[in-house]
């Protein structure tokens, strides 16, 4: 009888598949892994629940488990797909933190849909212990922004909701992690990405249990989401992000929250939206001037003295000459650091600007930012006709070439996808977009002033 009910609860299991024999799997590791590997990371994995579609596995420390994520996920995924073919993702408990007992924390009762949207939640946006405000780098680009999550921790709805936009890699995320970690130690705080938002918001539909995600998520004192505008043009989630963050706002809780562009300029996003997110305070972060850039290097060369105690033996020609030329991010702009330090301790030398130039051809060349505005700018002014001449629905040949070498640029020279390259160019479909990159490339392979006009447009883009 009591089988009976267990079966009748134990609903993540599936039927129709074997449940795992766990050291069936750690045999596999050691086998596909190798000794090394096995003996100091995987051997210490341990299967503390097994669901459907994925595994709560257990690890001794926070470092264990950064380290496994990072290395050997996708590899483990793999391997245990070869047991359990519907298995697609793991999740870690640390068991050092959490002291699992499996007579309590891990009653079958417990594990009801709420628990299940929590700890998901946690083992995705885990808020990181490293970034902090303390080892934050302030200047004059981002003190405002710094300022103002330093006042939302003195006193909670001050500034609500606090927004905070800049472009990629310039430190939003660190801020808004550092705000959680501030009022983590004294309030409820949810901090989660758009994304892994949108994720839980589709599951939930599919499972039928939308009651839950909107308990779940309207309950927290301190709501942070990180890259709003991943939410534009997805209906449905925008109708409960809107009614999550009105109920989030009217019983006073703190909203933070950041995005790649003002909120205004979120484009298929519900005009609702956008003026609630304009409602409290809205906040940029600049590209790093040539003095933050420099104190983000020293820092980050203190950091790495600290960490493997040594000396990182780069001169102040060569800090200099790398704050000057990248011309990026903060985040690029750390990864050629890291590239600098490793060359200069594998050879065992102080490099000079030259060994630098040599280390990072590739990166520089590379370095250029090309967004669609400034090739609409380029081209206008190029063929020195009005860019909202060039933007226009005039389809004259004055205007129309122009305005198809622009689109075509834009296609070869950003990231940007066709459907929003046309959205640029006054909301034109992305099949205008294809007709240009195909109408171009056709005559820049047969007509020598257009291929002329291609390579000089470029040169202007990557020069500029």
């Amino acid at each position: 009888m009591e089988k009976k009910s267990l079966k009748n609860q134990e609903t993540f299991v599936s039927e129709e598949e074997k449940t795992l024999v766990w050291e069936n799997v750690q045999n596999s590791f050691e086998k596909n892994f190798g000794t090394e590997v096995y003996s100091s990371w995987l051997k210490n994995i341990n299967l503390l629940k097994e669901y459907n579609d994925y595994l709560v596995l257990g690890v001794p420390t926070r470092f264990f488990r950064d380290w496994i994520v990072s290395r050997y996920l996708d590899k483990i995924l793999a391997q245990l797909k070869t047991f359990k073919n519907s298995i697609n993702r793991v999740e870690f408990k640390i068991l050092e933190e959490h002291k699992i007992n499996s007579q309590d924390t891990f009653k079958i009762d417990d594990f009801n849909k709420v628990t299940e949207i929590k700890d998901s939640i946690l083992n995705y946006n885990r808020l990181n212990p490293n970034l902090n405000f303390d080892n934050f780098v302030s200047g004059s680009s981002n003190e405002i922004a710094l300022s103002s999550s330093k006042k939302v921790c003195e006193q909670i709805s001050r500034y609500n909701p606090l927004y905070i936009y800049g472009g990629v890699g310039l430190g939003k995320t660190h801020l808004l992690n550092a705000i959680g970690l501030e009022l983590d130690k004294k309030t409820n705080v949810m901090f989660i990405s758009a994304e892994r938002f949108m994720y839980h918001f589709i599951k939930s539909i599919k499972k039928n249990d939308m009651v839950n995600f909107k308990d779940f998520f309207r309950k927290s004192s301190v709501f942070i989401i990180d890259d709003i505008q991943f939410i534009r043009g997805k209906e449905g989630l925008q109708e409960e992000f809107f009614h999550t963050f009105n109920s989030l706002i009217d019983k006073s809780s703190q909203v933070i929250i950041s995005a790649d562009r003002a909120p205004m300029k979120l484009d298929r996003v519900q005009e609702r939206i956008k003026s609630r997110l304009s409602g409290g305070l809205v906040v940029d972060i600049d590209a790093p001037d040539l003095d933050l850039k420099v104190k983000i290097i020293k820092k980050r060369l203190e950091d790495i003295q600290s960490q493997f105690k040594e000396s990182s033996n780069i001169s102040d020609e060569v800090i200099s000459f790398i704050a000057t030329e990248c011309k990026t991010n903060i985040r690029e702009l750390i990864g050629v650091l890291n590239r600098i330090v490793t060359f200069s301790r594998i050879h065992k030398k102080i490099l000079t600007t030259s060994d630098c130039k040599n280390i990072l051809k590739d990166v520089f060349n590379q370095a250029k930012i090309i967004t669609v505005d400034k090739i609409q700018n380029t081209v206008s002014n190029f063929f020195n006709i009005p860019i909202a001449e060039m933007l226009s629905q005039r389809r004259s040949r004055p205007l129309a070439r122009p305005r198809q070498i622009a689109m075509f640029l834009a296609k070869k020279m950003t990231t940007r996808s066709l459907p929003e390259i046309g959205r640029r160019f006054a909301n034109r479909d992305h099949t205008t977009v294809i007709h240009a990159v195909k109408t171009i490339t056709r005559l820049s392979e047969k007509d020598d002033e257009m291929k002329k006009n291609i390579d000089q447009l470029r040169s202007l883009l990557l020069e500029e």
